[in-house]
Order: structure tokens, then sequence, then C-alpha cells
């Protein structure tokens, strides 16, 4: 089976911050893969903007470096990569620096038929200097689209300041907030599993679920530059990637695939969360931080150790489980519980529902007792759907149950490599198409 083509107009991707490790990492990357299936061709351009000063060439020869590096091997394709990277362009820029601004309307195109996109992959503090430049210097058009990256601030009252300052600029729906979690394939087949089969949603309830588990686990550690320190596990994956799978898993069925219509239901459920009142937080909340131990064979050092010498003692969590409570008719007395760390055990992210027990066992001599059924969604990494039901043990010997998953794997089922995130995001915005991103009132 191969990917479907659907190619997207020519367009101007201006990336701010091109040089920065997300660009290198992700962004570049992703944009490949989607030339390379046929998604766009060499009418549309890539231009880079960045304080590094580099040339044309040399941003094309780090564009060059990025698929390489972070490109499967089997993937590449050196006619590919030169007709990519033929598409690249580079403007040397301080954002905060007006002086520096003139240069790229020299590489944007005045055609209307070109989709015009700017891509923010630079601190949030220059988010609302960059758009009034955008502004200002004339490269902005209304049917401009702008992404923004988190984290959309700190907290409640700088998250609404950053917005502000964009949405000066930008309305609404020019403006797609990030988060590459609802960009993935499993992710996204949460919707197709609940909205397009029958089978699960007259018992997604209350009546028939005991509790939901929401985990994303990371063996690897927060690193040495102290920037993590900054946002901690709360604030760097439950407030944004964890919200929006248990909204995902929460929500009452859209009226359509629309944009709106989505984020109108996860808001719902947003605003159902049942608030952690203080006296609650010690018995709903666990918080903590990685010692030196062995992950996966290898000595690693604890987070305190790695933390910069003006960061010691820091009390930032690089672990947080909650209990969370939806106050409606559908979830009323389920709890979500949610977790995410660095340094656990393994990598992954999964969904879990577990069901309630059944209500009378006629297997009373049977060997081994039913357990209730669960359904186990698989993001990453070997993305993939599990459902765990009771079946008889085959052979002689009276009635003996046992639990066995029905697996369907991604990889097996349908014989292609799963795009990335980014892949799907970095398009969606050129058709402009919001559904798998945030909307300010969701954010807020």
């Amino acid at each position: 089976m191969s990917s479907r083509i659907i190619p997207v107009q020519p367009f101007d991707y201006v990336v701010f911050g091109a040089t920065g490790d997300l660009t290198k990492r992700k962004l570049i990357p992703a944009l490949y893969h989607r030339f390379k299936d046929g998604q766009f061709d060499d009418a549309s351009r890539i231009i880079g903007v960045s304080r590094t000063k580099l040339t044309d060439a040399e941003f094309q020869k780090l564009a060059r470096e990025s698929i390489e590096a972070f490109v499967e091997k089997s993937y590449l394709d050196k006619k590919t990569i030169d007709r990519f990277v033929s598409i690249f362009s580079y403007v040397p820029n301080d954002v905060s620096d007006e002086a520096h601004w003139g240069d790229l309307g020299k590489n944007l195109r005045d055609d209307p038929t070109i989709v015009r996109a700017f891509y923010l992959a630079i601190a949030p503090d220059l988010f609302g200097p960059t758009c009034e430049y955008i502004k200002k210097k004339g490269y902005y058009r209304r049917d401009a689209r702008v992404v923004i990256e988190k984290p959309l601030g700190h907290d409640l009252a700088s998250s609404i300041a950053i917005n502000d300052e964009v949405s000066r600029i930008f309305k609404e729906d020019q403006v797609y907030r990030i988060d590459h979690y609802l960009g993935k394939e499993t992710v996204q087949n949460l919707l197709a599993l609940r909205f397009a089969n029958i089978l699960f949603e007259p018992i997604w309830n209350s009546a028939h679920i005991d509790h939901v588990q929401i985990t994303v686990a990371e063996s690897v550690g927060a690193g040495t530059r102290g920037y993590y320190d900054e946002s901690g596990a709360l604030r760097d994956m439950v407030q944004n990637h964890i919200i929006q799978l248990l909204c995902l898993v929460a929500m009452e069925p859209p009226a359509s695939d629309d944009a709106n219509a989505l984020r109108d239901e996860k808001l719902k459920v947003l605003r159902s969360l049942k608030p952690v009142a203080n006296g609650d937080v010690s018995r709903l909340t666990v918080r903590g931080q990685y010692r030196a131990g062995s992950v996966e064979g290898v000595q690693v050092a604890s987070y305190q150790d790695e933390l910069p010498e003006d960061k010691k003692g820091s009390r930032t969590e690089t672990f947080v489980a909650i209990k969370a409570e939806i106050e409606n008719w559908r979830w009323a007395g389920v709890p979500f519980y949610i977790r995410t760390g660095k340094r656990l055990v393994s990598r992954a992210s999964e969904v879990v529902i577990q069901f309630r027990n059944i209500p009378h066992s006629m297997f009373d001599h049977a060997e081994g007792a039913p357990r209730p059924n669960r359904l186990v969604i698989r993001i990453q990494p070997d993305e993939g759907v599990k459902l765990f039901l009771m079946i008889k043990d085959p052979g002689p010997g009276g009635m003996r149950l046992r639990e066995q998953p029905l697996n369907l794997s991604f990889a097996e089922a349908f014989q292609e490599r799963t795009p990335e995130a980014y892949e799907r995001l970095l398009l969606d915005v050129v058709r402009g198409s919001q559904t798998l991103f945030m909307r300010r009132d969701e954010l807020e």
C-alpha cells in the first residue's frame, strides 16, 4: 500500500529559527518526506530566517545535512534531495531589530495563488514583535497563516499576553497553535476508533468503564542545559499533550469533522474538568524527580546532578501523576489517571480504557477468574490497538479462562512507513485545515 498523494497549492513557507534544533530535527525532515511523496514540488519555496549569517548555499548545505542525519537511510535519494534543497533560500535576520527585515520581502512572491505561511520556531517573547514586523513591512496578507510553537507562556497571564500580541495582527482563523501529538497517526485514530465504529460508543461511559489511564513515559533525561527546569513535567507534557489526549477520549461526538465542531467538543471537556482544590493536592497528585540509577542497562545521573550550578536544589518535577475527574453525565465517577515523566523504565505513550467487571460470573468452577476487558491504544512506539478479551484455553481439562489480546499493529496492517506528526501538520497549515491545531479558548 502506498501513501495517498493529495498535492497542495504552491507555497512560500517562512521558517523563523531556521538554524535551530526543531527545524533541523523535525521540520526539514518532515518537509523532505512530503516532497519525496509528491505532496508538493519545486514550485514551492522554503525561506529560512535566523540570526546566524549564512548564504543560500550554506543553508541548503544545512538542510542536506539535516536530511542525512534525521531521515531513515532507506528514504534517502540524492536526486530528490538535490531538487528539494534547491527550493531553500535564506535571510539573515535578527527578528527583534527592524533594520534586518528588509531582505525578507525579496524572497516572498506577490502572487495570491501562492500560500504564504510563517512558522515561528523561536522564543515566545519574540512572537509579538515578529508578527508586528510582518505587518509593518508589508508581508502580511489576510489569507496568510502563522504557526506558533509551545510553550505559549508559563502561566495563564503570560499565555494571554502572547496570544493578544499575535491576535493584534493575525485573526483566529490564521493562527495555527501546534501540538505535534495531535499529528500522530494513533492519536488521530482515536477519532476513527470512537466515531467510525458502532462497537464502542454504546459502552463508552461510566456504566461500563471503570477508569482511564493516559501515560506518556520517556526513558531520556532532561539534559544538562537547564531549559527543562523552566517548565517541568506538568507544563511540558500535561497541559498540552496529555490534556489533548484526555479530550479526545472523553469528548462527545462532534457534529462533523469541521475544525470548530471538534474544538467545541474538546472545550466542553475542559470546562467539565474538576479543579483540584488546595486541600486535595496531596491526595490527587504526585510529583517527583529522578535520581541516579540504571535505565536500559546504562548508568545515568540524577536530575540534580545534571542541572547547571545556578539551578542546583531546584524543585521542578520530572514526574507527575494526577487523578483527574470529569463532572458530566458520561464520565461522572470515572477517574482519569494521567502520568508522565523522564528517566522512566522505557519510552511508551498509551491510553488504556479499563472496562468494569462483568456483573455476575457463571464460571464458578473454572480455572482462572474473568478479568475486566481492556482497550490499549498504543501511541509510541509500535503504534497500534489491543483489545484484551477473556477466552477459553483450548484443549481438555474443563473450562480454563485466559486473557488474550486482539492485536492491530499499524506497521503490520498497512505495510508502509507511518508519517511523522510534523509531516501531516506542516501541510495542514498550507491546506488551511485547523482540525489538529488548538484554538485560543482551548489553550486558556
